[in-house]
């Protein structure tokens, strides 16, 4: 037997008890951490719609649905304002459509107030702003006719956060928040024995790569599979935006959207202007897949007058003088392309939509002070409305503040696609072959410089799967930007085809 002094006894008993009094401290600590507290029963009001003299009667639900561990360990409260039908009898015979926004860090408001939802932001017809106090208008136009329409903010987003701030980190990526929104829409489906329904996704911008993550994510986890995704303004691979040394395929997918940005404000020469936008956006494409494709993948073995040939072609296609182009090595940024088309009025144009423009504060800067498409112009109208639309119309109040775009979910966890560049057309590749009944709707802007449409082309042309699947995609185009439901006729343009799309989708 070991015999210890005992002043060593002493010690190790002394130890023992502080240990065992600092795991107790540490527990009772972990009982201390605030919680976020949700009303624990949604606002449920009803209301009513006139669309071409019929009545649509519905009911408003505005509340969380709190995400558990399998154990009943509470993780987020998802904030959500659902859209449904009265006097649906069959819920399979109803289907329901699940909606998000991007970012990251975007709640869901911009396709709710904006196209989806009963109500909508008023704006004039050519999508600008009017003046304060801003209003909300009943929307002729809204899908609800189609489909019932959920609305999702993501953690962090809305009114939506963590249970307890430590975790929201575990949001704040790719991973947790493919995760969160999934378990989301398994919840709300089974909450609300939606499984018999046809279920859609829709999601804007950077919900256009959550979307195309989730329509796998959601087969291989839950065997849950969609009749149908709406990708709005789509981004699912992220090399074609991403404008990078040695990486010269954004140069050329956003070429057109830089030609239709010059054609609107007129700087390209008149026998251009006198074309159709469709038809002079065709040559520019051709243009640029050929000639301009191989001259830059000939780098510093570009000959002198095939250079000087592209710098002409890309002078007549963009209205950027040739000796900018020739300082540019014929690369042209986009952030710059914004501060030198319209340089010389000292205007910048718009990312989001480049027909918006504004006085910038320095006319020799490389880039613009601010996006005349987003500040100036969407931000106030949309940001006021949907925190008066809470409270008044769904009776819904919160001490915590509507997050409209927030970016408190930065730096955003890319690490699962640690050395390459994000990537889920990969993962809509695979929904589209394990589910070969699913439809696919990409709706395009023309003066969209964030998410181009040519390079939306390039990603869906590069899906490699079995040719009759192609036939399950089909591509729109809009006389607008990355929201171009804000022009009213996209608007109409939009609900003509989410009605021809959600009957083809259930066609048996």
């Amino acid at each position: 037997m070991l015999h210890l002094p005992f002043r060593t006894l002493f010690f190790i008993l002394l130890t023992i008890i502080t240990l065992g009094t600092m795991e107790e401290l540490d527990a009772q600590k972990k009982d201390e951490i605030p919680k976020i507290k949700v009303p624990d029963t949604p606002s449920i009001t009803k209301h009513t719609l006139k669309i071409n003299g019929k009545t649509l009667n519905y009911t408003a639900t505005t509340g969380y649905i709190t995400l558990e561990s399998e154990t009943g360990e509470e993780n987020a409260h998802i904030f959500y304002i659902a859209y449904t039908k009265d006097g649906v009898n069959d819920p399979t015979t109803r289907p329901v459509t699940f909606s998000f926004n991007g970012g990251p860090g975007s709640s869901s408001v911009w396709l709710h107030l904006g196209v989806l939802g009963p109500r909508r932001v008023a704006m004039t017809d050519d999508g600008m702003s009017l003046p304060p106090p801003y209003q909300l208008v009943d929307n002729e136009q809204t899908w609800l006719e189609e489909s019932d329409l959920i609305f999702i903010d993501p953690v962090t987003t809305g009114f939506s956060r963590a249970a307890e701030e430590k975790k929201a980190k575990n949001y704040h990526g790719f991973r947790g928040d493919i995760n969160s929104v999934g378990h989301f829409i398994r919840r709300y489906v089974s909450d609300n024995k939606r499984w018999g329904s046809p279920k859609y996704i829709i999601g804007e911008s950077y919900g256009t790569t959550r979307a195309s993550a989730l329509s796998s994510h959601l087969i291989n986890k839950y065997g849950m599979y969609l009749n149908g995704i709406i990708l709005v303004s789509a981004i699912t691979n992220f090399q074609t935006a991403r404008f990078e040394r040695g990486n010269d395929l954004p140069y050329i997918l956003f070429l057109p959207t830089y030609a239709a940005s010059a054609y609107y404000h007129k700087k390209l020469a008149k026998e251009y202007l006198d074309m159709e936008l469709s038809k002079f956006l065709d040559e520019v494409e051709v243009f640029a897949t050929g000639e301009y494709t191989t001259a830059l993948m000939k780098g510093y073995k570009l000959g002198k007058e095939e250079r000087q040939t592209i710098i002409d072609k890309l002078h007549q296609y963009t209205g950027l003088s040739k000796t900018y182009i020739d300082r540019a090595d014929l690369r042209i940024n986009i952030h710059k392309f914004k501060k030198e088309l319209l340089r010389t009025d000292y205007e910048v144009i718009g990312r989001f939509d480049s027909r918006y423009k504004m006085k910038d504060m320095n006319g020799n800067g490389e880039y613009a002070e601010m996006d005349p498409s987003y500040q100036p112009t969407i931000l106030g109208t949309f940001g006021t409305l949907i925190n008066d639309y809470l409270g008044r119309e769904l009776e819904f109040s919160s001490k915590l503040p509507y997050n409209i775009l927030t970016g408190r979910v930065h730096p955003w966890d890319y690490s699962v696609f640690e050395n390459k560049y994000v990537n889920t057309s990969e993962n809509l590749r695979k929904a589209m072959i394990m589910n070969p009944h699913m439809k696919v709707w990409i709706a395009n802007g023309y003066y969209d410089l964030a998410t181009p449409y040519f390079a939306t082309e390039y990603t869906m042309d590069h899906l490699q799967m079995e040719k009759k699947l192609f036939d399950n995609i089909w591509m729109t185009y809009y006389p607008a930007g990355h929201m171009m439901y804000l022009l009213k006729e996209s608007l109409i343009q939009m609900k003509g085809e989410a009605s021809k799309f959600y009957k083809d989708s259930q066609k048996k």
